[in-house]
């Protein structure tokens, strides 16, 4: 029992970690359409950053692309494409 609560304790940690807002509006600003929010990227991110979250949109060139927008309080936002 103790292993489930621990479990769902770090899962609404991690939830807490994205920024879906955020991620969609940075990645609209720059010209990605089609754009769909996951949830917590596990890699892709510095150590600084605060929020990791994953997306998947269509580029400005018209190709499907994958990756996390990074992002921290007191700084930008970062989108890095997974390959």
């Amino acid at each position: 029992m103790k292993k489930i609560i621990g479990m769902a304790v770090i899962c609404f940690a991690l939830a807490g970690c994205t920024d879906p807002e955020r991620a969609a509006k940075v990645l609209s600003d720059n010209g990605f359409t089609n754009i769909h929010i996951g949830g917590y990227s596990w890699a892709g991110c510095a150590k600084g950053d605060d929020y990791a979250t994953e997306f998947n949109a269509t580029s400005p060139a018209g190709k499907q692309v994958s990756g996390v927008v990074c992002s921290a309080w007191m700084k930008g936002s970062t989108i890095r494409f997974f390959d």
